[in-house]
């Protein structure tokens, strides 16, 4: 693996520098979740069956990243994680780092983040809402690249018909969230 890894804190007093992300890998209802820390806020959440695929995942999504196994740093994040899997109406409430995408990339995230726990939007009508009545696939684009699942809640996002489509985490677990996310 080429992953830039050290198993000691980032610093001296633990805490997270700028070149420096802090990361952890937990158990949730649908997989195993990673997720980092800068010292902004959480900016990735993962979601996977390996764990070894996920830090690698992490090291290619932030290259030049020291990354730093440090799961008492993160064990709240995790731990806020597995419980918005298991009740998704208690929230998620993080904050979250997301510099890490062009503009529209981050538009869309914002926009996002507004969709309700247990509502879901098309990709058409998320671009139009962004002022880019064609944008359809571009949103979609956003949303493959999104780092941050469940903060940036792409998988409320479906076609045009209704249906799922494809998903970054695997449409089992999108069908999973969003089957929790209805019984609300």
């Amino acid at each position: 693996m080429n992953l830039m890894q050290i198993n000691s804190p980032a610093t001296a007093s633990g805490a997270v520098t700028l070149d420096t992300l802090a990361y952890a890998i937990g158990q949730s209802a649908i997989g195993n979740i990673l997720a980092a820390r800068s010292h902004i806020g959480v900016c990735a959440i993962l979601i996977g069956s390996d764990a070894d695929a996920l830090a690698q995942n992490l090291a290619d999504r932030f290259p030049g990243k020291v990354l730093v196994e440090d799961e008492a740093a993160l064990r709240d994040d995790l731990a806020a994680i597995a419980r918005f899997i298991e009740t998704p109406g208690a929230g998620l409430d993080l904050a979250l780092d997301m510099r890490h995408g062009t503009p529209f990339q981050q538009r869309v995230w914002d926009v996002l983040r507004t969709i309700p726990c247990g509502a879901t939007i098309t990709y058409t009508a998320l671009a139009r809402r962004l002022g880019e009545p064609n944008g359809a696939r571009a949103v979609a684009t956003a949303c493959a690249a999104n780092a941050i699942a469940l903060g940036i809640p792409c998988h409320r996002v479906v076609r045009a018909d209704g249906t799922l489509s494809g998903y970054r985490w695997g449409i089992e677990r999108k069908r999973a969230l969003l089957d929790r996310e209805a019984a609300i």
